[in-house]
């Protein structure tokens, strides 16, 4: 690889100040300067230190003086009118000890660990997030100690991230998958199980978790089935899975769930079981971990199977995916990225309900709540998503301003005007943190479009691609841009410049080919319609879209393979179905029409067609 590839030490994402620094030195100052594409770099120290954790730790440096003081003057006590010398928190401006006099013991009644004294802070583990998870950076200098949520956004259970059950597939590291566990939710944090100054475990092997569970009971063939102390008989073997990444960094999956090879066989997952035993498959992994724990509801409903139906496009997704979303005895991840697949599979019972989870109490469903309002209409979100401006979580604040950033070209109230005004200045200074990235500079754009800025806009996607001239939403979007100015022919030349980049890209010649039917260039968009849908054959907008266009050529009967190989993939898609329905029905294929009529029926029952085109169809060929 050289200089041309993305991953080349002087790509832009492999930038020590960008993608390295935040987390592995300490009081980082990036210095970015956007006007001249330079960085100035700062840090108060080249690793991570003590303040990277504890914040600034002047006061207790004064703690420590106040207590070689009073050692030295030999007396037993430090001076009780100096607050800082009397601190039990030993002046630190994060404190991450357990002060509460809590203890993990055994409940007599379950067998099972229970602390004595309940968790009311998750201080520790949102001071160790911003390092040990897949986030993306919204406020330059968060102050120590405080939710993750107010300096950074949190990468939710994405395809490409995590397997649809929640393991880990990308890089994600821990907090992610944390978040997920039962551990989790008992108030277990990560001392628990870590010393964070030797950076080694509290214990070795199986004796960390016998420090919580006990070793009789867990530690043991009867539970583990396995040899004891060999391989199989870990309890990460079981319950945290590894994964390597770069080839030589082997991660645990901090989810700490039971293997679950029943679904395996339903979700194509991965599991513990088949990880060591590669030549068996895992129905025979499942029938083992039945015969070994016979109770149901070991195999009970996981959320992984909604986020599955979404991801593979079947017909009771919404449904699915809704059921997931509104659950709150699922992990909150999880019914956050449910909305965030709902997002592409609305429905009429989701607009009714979405907007119930506009005052969730965590922050990661409220967030993908507003985000889900952008399908409803101005009027419905300024009154259901005003609220949320003054959220007091930082992430929900910027996608409420996204969300309502439109009505900045309507007349307001004065109230409402400064309170919009104020978050829009909020989510620029959010973007700014990262100028240095051209994904910053596509969100400022599509907040100014959207607030009915277009000449600003047009410099943020111009700004994108100076940083980046391969980066093709800016190209998608500037071409956009053009296109709602009425320029069509510079909305082609900006299309065609991102594919003399990207050959390759479906965005693009399906953008370029919408551009050429709105030119009357039926015969070249045609094409370009039909390379969109050959590159992103699971894209179903993409199939939908060329096979309009085939119609409109007067070759509707081409249509039809395209539509019903989309409609394979993605079953719930009702514009499909109703496209179906009518180009049968405009062939004269009238049985065809009526079944595809019927899986309508069955995947929407509410939907307004339906009686339409019944009514169509019972109406006399001619």
């Amino acid at each position: 690889m050289d200089h041309r590839h993305p991953l080349h030490w002087t790509a832009p994402d492999q930038t020590w100040n960008y993608q390295c620094a935040d987390c592995h030195s300490t009081d980082l100052k990036k210095g970015y300067d956007a006007e001249r594409n330079v960085y100035e770099t700062r840090f108060a120290e080249i690793n991570v230190a003590c303040e990277a954790c504890h914040g600034p730790g002047a006061r207790h440096v004064d703690w420590a003086r106040a207590a070689a003081a009073a050692k030295a003057s030999g007396t037993a006590q430090p001076d009780p009118a100096n607050p800082v010398a009397t601190d039990p928190a030993l002046g630190l401006t994060v404190d991450l000890k357990d002060r509460d006099g809590g203890q993990w013991q055994i409940n007599h009644t379950t067998g099972k660990p229970a602390r004595s004294v309940p968790r009311t802070t998750h201080t520790q583990l949102e001071t160790c997030a911003p390092c040990h998870s897949r986030r993306g950076r919204i406020w330059d200098e968060p102050t120590p100690g405080e939710p993750l949520h107010q300096g950074f956004r949190l990468s939710l259970l994405t395809p490409e991230l995590y397997f649809p059950d929640g393991q880990i597939r990308g890089e994600v590291y821990e907090y992610g998958s944390f978040i997920q566990s039962r551990m989790f939710h008992q108030g277990v944090v990560c001392s628990d199980c870590h010393d964070p100054h030797s950076l080694k475990l509290r214990a070795e092997g199986n004796a960390v978790c016998a420090r919580c569970h006990q070793a009789s009971r867990y530690d043991d063939p009867g539970h583990h089935h396995h040899t004891q102390g060999g391989t199989g008989a870990a309890c990460t073997a079981c319950h945290m899975p590894q994964r390597i990444y770069m080839g030589v960094d082997r991660r645990f999956d901090h989810s700490l769930r039971n293997p679950r090879p029943d679904l395996s066989e339903r979700l194509g997952t991965p599991n513990a079981c088949n990880a060591c035993h590669t030549d068996k498959d895992a129905a025979w992994a499942a029938g083992a971990v039945a015969g070994w724990f016979p109770d149901p509801a070991r195999r009970g409903p996981h959320f992984g199977e909604a986020l599955h139906a979404a991801d593979t496009g079947t017909a009771d997704a919404p449904a699915r995916l809704l059921a997931l979303a509104t659950d709150q005895n699922q992990p909150a991840i999880a019914r956050a990225s449910a909305l965030e697949r709902l997002h592409g599979r609305p429905s009429q019972e989701s607009m009714r309900t979405v907007p119930l989870l506009l005052t969730d109490p965590n922050p990661l469903v409220r967030a993908a709540a507003v985000r889900f309002m952008d399908l409803a209409d101005l009027p419905t979100r300024t009154e259901r998503v005003r609220p949320l401006l003054s959220d007091p979580a930082r992430n929900v604040r910027l996608e409420a301003t996204r969300v309502l950033a439109p009505l900045m070209t309507q007349t307001l109230d004065a109230e409402l005007a400064d309170q919009l005004d104020s978050a829009l200045k909020e989510t620029v200074t959010a973007e700014t943190v990262n100028a240095d990235r051209p994904e910053s500079h596509l969100n400022l754009g599509l907040i100014a479009l959207a607030a009915g800025e277009p000449e600003v806009a047009e410099r943020a996607y111009q700004k994108a691609l100076a940083l980046d001239p391969g980066f093709i939403p800016a190209h998608a979007n500037l071409a956009d841009l053009y296109r709602e100015r009425g320029i069509e022919s510079k909305a082609e030349t900006q299309l065609l410049a991102g594919l003399a980049v990207a050959p390759d890209n479906a965005d693009l010649h399906h953008a370029l080919g919408l551009s050429r039917v709105r030119t009357q260039r039926l015969e070249a968009a045609l094409e370009d319609l039909k390379r969109a849908t050959e590159l992103a054959p699971a894209n179903p907008r993409f199939a939908y879209v060329y096979a309009v266009a085939l119609d409109g050529a007067g070759r509707t009967q081409e249509a039809l393979p395209i539509l019903e190989a989309a409609a394979g993939q993605d079953a719930g898609n009702t514009g499909l179905l109703v496209a179906l329905v009518q180009y049968h029905a405009k062939l004269g294929h009238r049985e065809a029409a009526t079944a595809w009529l019927e899986k309508l029926a069955a995947v929407a029952p509410d939907d307004p067609a339906l009686d339409q085109l019944q009514e169509s169809l019972q109406q006399p060929q001619p």
